[in-house]
């Protein structure tokens, strides 16, 4: 036995083993605090962790950002191509409901018993000048059509103006609120008297059209509806140019003036009709030099 425990290697072999075994039963008994060592520990590895976390929190959130961030940009594009798309159908819309109801009262003036003897020439315009906006547009029907200068160019609407030239194809119409002197359009107030003057242009100050040459005792009245006279054998009679919004005496107080907003929106003439007269003309019940400009 002695030169068994003589052997220090040996003993110091079985404490290490005992002490050990110790260890690991303290460790695995239940215990509601850490040891002093292992508290040391636990911090340690956790400072080390925490200092090695929040940076790789940052980056990988950073990524992240970045990844949203061009998610909601795609996102973004798609969205707005989607709204770009709904505001030209919105567009599209408008322009085909617009051109529908201007067909439909083209539909409904063919019924009209006031213009029964006339027949329509529908027409589409294919120019208008910027510079000369209010003065001319062009039409694709002409002469090959039957289409002659001086006949009257309406919409739906009512009046715009007259035929001032032909050619084989197209036509160039005059339009009412050309302020060329020699526009003249015979025209009376429907009502129960009759009531005649002309219609001259456009006024530069109220951007209406000019009723001129009125009789200076004719009682007329703003919201009353001017029409074409007939006179002349031009013209048909009846067809509606607009409404009296306001009137004075002439600079002299011989005759009254008129201002008359049309019944037809000069801005949107995307299709017109050509009236031709098939019924014999009227006789002329004004002065012979003005029946050219009826």
């Amino acid at each position: 036995m002695a030169p068994f425990f003589s052997n220090k290697r040996l003993i110091a072999l079985l404490v290490c083993i005992i002490v050990l075994v110790a260890l690991v039963g303290y460790s695995m008994s239940e215990r509601r605090s850490a040891s002093l060592p292992e508290q040391l520990l636990n911090d340690s590895v956790g400072w080390v962790q925490s200092a090695f976390s929040r940076p790789a929190h940052g980056v990988a959130g950073f990524f992240e950002s970045i990844n949203d961030m061009r998610t909601i940009y795609e996102e973004n594009k798609v969205l707005k191509s989607h709204l770009d798309d709904y505001a030209a159908l919105q567009v599209e819309l408008s322009e085909l409901r617009r051109h529908n109801e201007e067909l439909q009262g083209s539909l409904e003036l063919l019924d009209d018993p006031e213009i029964y003897d006339f027949s329509l020439r529908s027409a589409m315009m294919i120019s208008r000048s910027p510079d000369r906006w209010t003065e001319y547009i062009g039409i694709n029907k002409g002469a090959q059509h039957g289409i002659e200068e001086d006949m009257a160019v309406m919409t739906s609407k009512g009046l715009i103006g007259k035929v001032r030239s032909v050619s084989q194809l197209t036509s160039t119409v005059q339009l009412l609120s050309d302020q060329d002197r020699t526009n003249r359009i015979s025209a009376m107030v429907d009502g129960e008297e009759a009531v005649f003057g002309f219609i001259e242009g456009i006024s530069d100050e109220s951007g209406y059209l000019q009723f001129t040459k009125i009789d200076i005792d004719a009682e007329i009245e703003e919201g009353m509806t001017v029409v074409t006279s007939g006179l002349g054998g031009v013209f048909p009679r009846n067809l509606v140019i607009g409404e009296i919004v306001e009137y004075e005496s002439d600079e002299f107080g011989l005759t009254q003036q008129a201002y008359v907003k049309p019944s037809a929106d000069f801005n949107q003439l995307d299709y017109v009709m050509v009236v031709e007269r098939e019924a014999a003309s009227l006789e002329s019940d004004i002065d012979p030099e003005n029946e050219d400009n009826d």
